[in-house]
């Protein structure tokens, strides 16, 4: 038998296991299945409080190229990582890289030898010294950005500095967010422009505040005869000057 998962696999032994309780007899209370005893036993049993936090925890370093290799594989960090050991937490199903607590990258664990899991993101502030890497670097191969910043990126790369203006918006993710740049990318497709400048201008827009509410005058403020404006009392006071 194939799973795909370990997702997959329980589930199919969670349906095996109650179709057999189901369909069994208790080996004491045989007058009832083992599912029987069981949803009379479910109120009294203690919630379910998710996954036990279960993994191994190595130290190791990371390599200038942002790279930590653990079990004879190699998994990308963030760039500010680099220079300072990590904590590799390997579980079951993925790897978690902590850094003074935080957390530098996190990928789906590789079961091969050799490999090398790249997360394009980790790279993009490199791109800001190195832009050709987007275009031929191994971490941003076959890379699958949303349609709206793709389409963009593939406008760009008829123009000269293309390569440029692509990581001026990838970096705009990392503080913007992905949600907005893409929704700022839309809008500029939508104008029929695509260049760095416009997305950038759409996204500082985005970021201003709000107007203000408009602030209701109480009635004991509203003035009962307005003010007429009188620019001739200022002629007055040159005369009397």
């Amino acid at each position: 038998m194939r799973f795909k998962n370990l997702d997959e696999l329980n589930a199919w032994l969670l349906d095996k296991c109650i179709a057999y309780a189901k369909a069994h007899r208790h080996p004491e209370l045989v007058d009832q299945t083992i599912w029987e005893v069981f949803e009379a036993e479910r109120p009294k049993l203690v919630p379910y409080a998710g996954r036990f936090d279960g993994f191994h925890a190595v130290t190791a370093s990371v390599s200038k190229t942002c790279l930590v290799r653990f079990d004879n594989n190699k998994y990308s960090v963030t760039a500010s990582a680099v220079g300072r050991p990590v904590e590799v937490q390997a579980y079951a199903d993925r790897i978690v890289i902590r850094q003074d607590g935080r957390i530098v990258a996190e990928h789906q664990r590789s079961f091969g030898r050799g490999e090398t899991v790249y997360d394009p993101w980790h790279y993009v502030p490199v791109l800001a010294r190195k832009p050709g890497a987007l275009r031929n670097g191994a971490p941003f191969k076959d890379w699958v950005l949303p349609a709206a910043i793709e389409r963009i990126r593939r406008k760009l790369t008829s123009t000269d500095d293309g390569n440029r203006q692509m990581v001026d918006i990838l970096n705009a993710v990392l503080t913007d967010g992905l949600t907005a740049v893409e929704t700022a990318c839309a809008e500029a497709l939508s104008h029929g422009v695509h260049s760095a400048d416009v997305v950038l201008n759409i996204l500082a827009r985005q970021r201003e505040p709000a107007p203000p509410a408009n602030i209701m005058t109480p009635a004991a403020l509203t003035l009962r005869h307005a003010p007429i404006a009188d620019c001739a009392r200022y002629d007055n006071l040159r005369r009397t000057i």
